[in-house]
């Protein structure tokens, strides 16, 4: 077991009609004037924007509003709500909305807490020293923002996708109502559910030493999603499978499943952020499009735990004898899994035809211009990366 630091500040606030105690839990931040950022129409047209306002005029908290987040959230509207913040002298920042939302919040609070532009703390180029605080209203159950230290943001001066993960961002409270994800279309839930699977599996896949009890918790939260991914492609209003899968996208990215590890992979992650800046492809769907490909890539480096992932996650038969045979009858199950769930296992599948030339440019951006490696199961090179993106064309 590796030495591990466990840090998950958030209060959950979980369940039916919590929506309503949003201002109570606004006020307990001790805040004038808050954010409320939110995405689309869906909100409006749905009353849970309306519900919220009131719920702040009741606690008495003075808000402005600004919408219009995308997926794969951009720079752009990011500096929008700077500006709103600072005009306004917003102490206080409701994400209304899913991983996007909250991301776009978070770089927010970045940039008013630090005196540089915001794009310089995801390039590396500065250290965040500081963020506004942000809560959370959580409306799709996939990218675990909510509990996560990570936020994701696409510069669309060349189509970055960049990462800034630090612990002050983390959200002071999140308030989850499963219901409030009963009108996503099928195809957003189950890219949720590919997202949420993924978080653990990056951590999962670990060449050193594990945690049995941190492996039973990653093996049973799969599987968990997995099955309750199958029940929502049949029934997507059964409340109980939305809670299971919203409390697990928490779980999957607030660091319980890797604790005793190496940290994980993220491999696949680096690989998907360049599929999502270039060709702006849903990230749980980008992940599944690429993870066989990856899978089968660096399997080697350790068959047995991909054969444990095989029996243990996904019900193949235990052929320990040749871990080799269980290793990749294991990709091919989640494989079937995927395409069962209506998610691709290609670019093509994504919609996307990448050319040779667009194949070189993802994994050229990928190494950072051919300057760093990804991923620790397996560390990758430029031209590994390269190739991984032509298995999965």
């Amino acid at each position: 077991m590796e030495n591990f630091l466990y840090f998950t500040p958030t209060k959950v606030l979980f369940g039916k009609g919590t929506e309503e105690q949003a201002g109570t839990l606004v006020k307990e931040q001790n805040c004038k004037k808050v954010l409320v950022h939110y995405g689309s129409k869906s909100a409006v047209k749905s009353g849970l924007l309306d519900r919220v306002f009131r719920s702040l005029e009741v606690a008495g908290i003075s808000y402005v509003s600004l919408g219009g987040v995308v997926p794969n959230p951009r720079l752009s509207k990011v500096y929008e709500g700077i500006e709103l913040c600072r005009k306004e002298e917003v102490d206080f920042i409701l994400a209304v909305g899913g991983g996007s939302v909250i991301d776009s919040a978070k770089a927010i609070g970045y940039g008013i807490a630090n005196k540089c532009d915001v794009w310089d703390l995801f390039t590396g180029k500065q250290t965040p020293t500081g963020c506004l605080p942000i809560g959370v209203i959580l409306t799709i159950a996939a990218a675990g923002s909510e509990m996560s230290n990570s936020c994701v943001i696409t510069n669309e001066e060349g189509w970055l996708k960049r990462a800034c993960n630090t612990d002050y961002g983390r959200c002071k409270f999140a308030i989850m109502n499963p219901e409030l994800t009963y009108s996503l279309p099928q195809y957003q839930t189950q890219s949720g559910c590919a997202d949420i699977l993924m978080h653990t599996m990056e951590r999962y896949f670990s060449t050193g030493k594990t945690m049995e009890l941190t492996d039973g918790f990653s093996e049973v939260l799969m599987k968990t999603v997995i099955r309750n991914a199958k029940i929502l492609m049949e029934d997507p209003s059964n409340y109980d499978a939305r809670a299971e899968i919203m409390w697990a996208g928490s779980i999957s990215h607030n660091g319980l499943t890797g604790c005793g590890t190496t940290g994980g992979d993220w491999a696949p992650h680096q690989l998907e952020h360049e599929l999502g800046g270039m060709f702006d492809v849903t990230h749980g769907a980008g992940l599944a499009a690429v993870w066989g490909s990856w899978a089968r890539y660096v399997y080697k480096t350790s068959e047995s735990r991909f054969a444990q992932f095989a029996v243990n996650v996904l019900g193949v038969p235990n052929n320990f004898n040749d871990t080799n045979k269980t290793a990749l009858e294991g990709i091919k199950v989640m494989e079937d899994f995927y395409r069962s769930i209506g998610m691709p296992i290609s670019i093509r599948e994504l919609g996307v035809e990448a050319t040779d030339e667009q194949i070189h440019e993802l994994a050229y951006k990928c190494s950072f211009q051919n300057t760093r490696t990804i991923g620790r199961f397996q560390i990758l090179k430029m031209e590994d990366m390269e190739e991984i993106f032509k298995m999965a064309r």
